[in-house]
C-alpha cells in the first residue's frame, strides 16, 4: 500500500468514526465531495475532533495557523492537506 493510499484509508476511517458516516458513505467520498456545510454531520464541533484525530492517527502536528476553511471544503482538499503534512 502506498503512503497516499494509507493516508486516504486512514482519513476515510477517521471520518466514518468521528462523523458516524459508516464505511459505505466514507468509501463513497470523491475528491469533489463537499464536507463542511455539505455533510450535516460535519459541523464546527466536528472540525476540532477531526483535527485532533488526524494528529493522532496520522502522527502529525497541525498548527492553528495552518487551518482554514478551504481545507474542509472538499474531501480532496482534506486529503491533499493530510498528505502534505505526512510527507513534510
Amino acid at each position: 500500500m502506498t503512503q497516499a493510499n494509507s493516508v486516504d484509508a486512514t482519513l476515510r476511517a477517521l471520518l466514518a468514526d468521528v462523523l458516524g458516516l459508516g464505511e459505505d458513505r466514507a468509501a463513497a467520498l470523491t475528491e469533489d465531495s463537499g464536507l463542511f456545510g455539505e455533510l450535516p454531520e460535519f459541523d464546527s464541533m466536528a472540525v476540532a475532533t477531526v483535527l485532533t484525530e488526524m494528529e493522532d492517527r496520522l502522527g502529525i502536528i497541525i498548527d492553528d495557523d495552518e487551518v482554514d476553511g478551504e481545507i474542509f471544503e472538499t474531501y480532496g482538499n482534506l486529503l491533499a492537506f493530510s498528505l502534505r503534512k505526512v510527507t513534510d
